[in-house]
């Protein structure tokens, strides 16, 4: 056999691993037929005879100009011409040959680089024949900073541009929240911005309860704050266990010295450092620093299971579910998943895998020369190790139980709302619009999709309401501009595409004797379109009216819409549904189908305030507390000095804010209102 693409996307039909035809039995006009398979061969062979021989990374591109599959090489020339064959082709390799119009090249110096480069690429262009590197949300960090003030500890995200210490990455934002909670506790490091920090004149909360010493107002000096910090890094950075005793003894100290009030301040300050490590769940004696992969692999779904160690504690895990082909053993899945994985993270010293993966000491490599430090990737099969990856394998199995058991009762739901509504197909994808402002301002619209997997939130789009020409509170004008946009978006980007089955009429998940079938990845029966098969509006007549119009001027007719409207005095349950040609319609209390269209509403809903409430800080940052009415540099300063943030502002009571010198009820009741209107 040639050597083919490793990472083929579960988009294409398989068909029979162990059939090795020489021309795909398809029909002419699909991507495999004959005629194509001769023609994307000939396009092979023709960039072949140009390409470099030295290593680099090559990508197939189709005929619309997206990148089918991005592939690294030592011998770029020598990889292509390979592809060029007439025959021997598995179907799927023959149906990505068939598809490809153009062939690029990058020469890099060494085959390291082209892993790398590889990785990036893959990541950055999704290509559909490549494995998919999905949900890869950025890890929260603790970051404890550096330079002219005194340090202050908080998480942070995305790149590590900012002076100071970085100790991470935590699986969760909750673990991050929890552990400076309670190393704040520990070492009364401040967590109060720069800004704050200077304009303070008095200690705040913080001082009172016991979780900053308050370096801003003078109550520690420099010399004994940067001694906390010292501990607090000594604490992050694995030696927990001289930290404490350094703690006990002091305690004892005090203790024995009469000094009783210091040694409570210890006392507490212990305990706060047992809080931290009794949330880690298992700790490695022997591994200090690593990351540990699993995979395993049912019903053509991957799940990879990665844990962090750091300091020789856990610093939580997270279940991936990789986009690809269902062929793929699973040590091709975790080896080129890994070199994504790490393509913008740092990684640890030593990484453990599951399964031997096939060019692991040209990942090792290439990972090494990007951290500037030896890394070493090992499979262990005995002791301390093995029985990480063992705990690894063990939560990835039960994660991708769970997986599957969702994906068949979201197929379930689908195929009941196909009825409930008289959809012609089940929606593989769903995608609802909800609008939210405050009398107009900072309005934003929200588009969430669903689809058999669940929510796909790297899908999620927020539209700042930007049209000048609108009425303040106008929800119809908004959602026509929504739906304007995005539409208009979809018929740039081609013709809507709609797999054979659903052409049909038939269900992806319904077999041929209308029995219910296992659930299938994503993407199963064709390649993912971005058009919906179900448009849901939040609202009634009057925004599935608009809704109506805005398709129809795009000549858009086969995407069926659904309203809906909130029950009297908003109660969930009591739902008007508004469907076109239809009467309005409720569907009984209990049924699934409508607790499944209120979730999906609901998280419409949460999705939409959440970004306008975003939009809203922001403008109050950068406008300032003078957006409200009655408030001016003054008051502005006396809010600030009394409160010390933005948000304490916004969480305090009508009671406190009343409190503060120079602000009356009436204005007090301004500001509160202010913040707390709530957004339709």
């Amino acid at each position: 056999m040639m050597p083919g693409p490793k990472n083929i996307d579960p988009d294409i039909d398989l068909g029979d691993d162990d059939e090795e035809a020489t021309l795909p039995d398809l029909p002419d006009e699909e991507e495999g037929s004959a005629a194509s398979l001769l023609a994307g061969s000939n396009v092979i062979s023709h960039y072949g005879k140009n390409a470099p021989t030295s290593p680099g990374v090559y990508r197939m591109i189709g005929a619309t100009g997206e990148v089918l599959y991005v592939g690294k090489a030592k011998n770029i020339k020598k990889r292509i011409l390979a592809y060029a064959r007439p025959t021997g082709h598995a179907n799927h390799i023959a149906r990505m040959i068939a598809a490809a119009t153009t062939i690029e090249f990058v020469s890099t110096a060494t085959e390291t680089e082209a892993l790398l480069l590889e990785a990036n690429l893959i990541k950055r262009l999704r290509p559909r024949f490549n494995v998919q590197l999905r949900d890869d949300k950025s890890f929260p960090y603790i970051l404890i900073t550096a330079g002219d003030l005194p340090a202050l500890i908080t998480k942070h995200r995305g790149a590590r541009n900012r002076p100071g210490d970085y100790f991470g990455p935590f699986a969760a934002v909750s673990a991050v929240n929890r552990t400076i909670t309670a190393l704040e506790r520990a070492f009364l490091i401040r967590s109060c911005s720069d800004t704050v920090y200077e304009s303070r004149t008095r200690p705040c909360l913080l001082y009172q309860i016991k979780r900053c010493s308050a370096p801003c107002t003078g109550e520690i000096s420099h010399g004994e704050y940067a001694e906390l910090v010292r501990e607090a890094k000594a604490f992050l950075s694995g030696k927990s266990r001289a930290i404490k005793e350094e703690l006990a003894a002091d305690m004892d100290q005090a203790s024995n010295a009469l000094d009783f009030e210091r040694a409570a301040v210890l006392r507490d300050r212990l305990a706060a450092l047992a809080a931290v490590q009794a949330h880690q769940g298992i700790n490695p004696r022997g591994v200090e620093e690593a990351d540990v992969f699993a995979v395993h692999q049912d019903g053509g779904f991957n799940c990879i299971e990665v844990f962090f160690f750091r300091t020789g504690q856990n610093w939580g895990n997270r279940a991936y579910f990789p986009k690809a082909d269902r062929s793929l053993a699973a040590a091709e899945v975790l080896g080129e998943f890994l070199a994504q994985f790490y393509d913008d993270k740092p990684c640890p010293r030593l990484i453990l895998l599951s399964h031997a993966i096939e060019e692991c000491a040209l990942l090792a490599e290439a990972l090494s020369i990007k951290s500037g430090r030896k890394i070493e990737i090992l499979a262990p099969r005995r002791g301390e190790k093995k029985e990480l990856v063992n705990h690894a394998l063990a939560n990835a199995r039960e994660a991708l139980g769970r997986k599957l058991a969702e994906t068949a009762s979201q197929q379930k739901l689908l195929s009941a709302l196909t009825t409930t509504l008289g959809l012609p197909r089940a929606p593989q994808r769903v995608e609802v619009f909800d609008n939210s402002h405050i009398q107009g301002s900072n309005a934003v619209g929200a588009m969430i999709v669903a689809g058999p997997e669940g929510f796909r939130k790297n899908q999620y789009r927020k539209f700042n309401i930007k049209s000048a020409e609108l009425t303040p509170g106008d929800d119809y004008g908004m959602m026509r501009e929504v739906l304007t946009r995005r539409f208009k978006r979809l018929l740039s980007q081609g013709p809507r595409a709609i797999n054979a089955e659903q052409a049909e009429g038939v269900p992806p998940q319904t077999a041929a004797s209308g029995e219910q079938t296992s659930p299938q990845p994503e993407g199963e029966t064709g390649a993912e379109s971005p058009w919906p098969d179900l448009v849901v509006i939040d609202g009634g007549g009057g925004q599935l009216k608009a809704a109506e119009d805005i398709l129809a001027g795009f000549g858009v007719r086969d995407v069926p819409l659904v309203a809906i409207a909130k029950g009297p005095d908003r109660d969930a349950g009591r739902e008007t549904f508004h469907v076109p040609g239809k009467p309005p319609f409720k569907l009984p209390p209990r049924d699934p189908v409508l607790y499944f269209l209120q979730r999906l509403r609901d998280e419409a809903h949460r999705f939409a305030i959440g970004s306008h409430r975003q939009k809203r800080r922001r403008d109050i940052r950068e406008a300032g507390l003078q957006e409200i009415s009655g408030i001016g540099p003054t008051r502005k300063r006396a809010l600030l000095r009394h409160f010390g943030t933005l948000k304490a502002i916004e969480r305090a009571s009508l009671d406190d804010l009343a409190q503060v010198p120079g602000i009356s009820a009436e204005t007090a009741r301004r500001v509160y209102d202010f913040f707390h209107e709530a957004p339709r």
